[in-house]
């Protein structure tokens, strides 16, 4: 088996090599993007969950670009949240801004009890940028 062919989006590589997982792996023509959360530059959560949302989809365009994609390329996407309820009409709006048309990705959300003190979290599969 080939070695994992894996993404790191610029100055945040000991944040995964602490962890011990990639940030994205290309594979047969897709990048699979492991979950992306609003962290700061220290690794804490950013305590506005708005603000938290759009950094975990600023941390996921940094992976992507790092692979030569965009948010255009995504076509698969997972999202996990803490409080669904009360906190999904905020997802949806920052959603909305991320991806303003259709076609848009598949798109499965999640409840979940435990995200390492972040209260969001994104994962996806893109294409990846066919080459000559």
């Amino acid at each position: 088996m080939p070695p994992r062919d894996v993404v790191f989006p610029a100055g945040r590589q000991a944040l995964y090599e602490h962890h011990r997982y990639s940030p994205a792996v290309r594979a047969d023509g897709f990048l699979f993007v492991s979950g992306q959360v609003g962290s700061r530059e220290d690794g804490s959560p950013e305590p506005d969950f708005e603000a938290q949302v759009r950094l975990a989809f600023a941390n996921l365009q940094a992976t992507l670009r790092a692979a030569g994609c965009s948010l255009d390329d995504i076509v698969d996407v997972t999202t996990f949240h803490t409080d669904p309820e009360r906190q999904f009409d905020t997802v949806l709006a920052v959603k909305d801004d991320m991806f303003p048309q259709a076609p848009y990705p598949s798109w499965t959300a999640l409840g979940v009890t435990w995200l390492a003190g972040f209260d969001f979290e994104i994962k996806v599969v893109a294409r990846l940028p066919r080459t000559g």
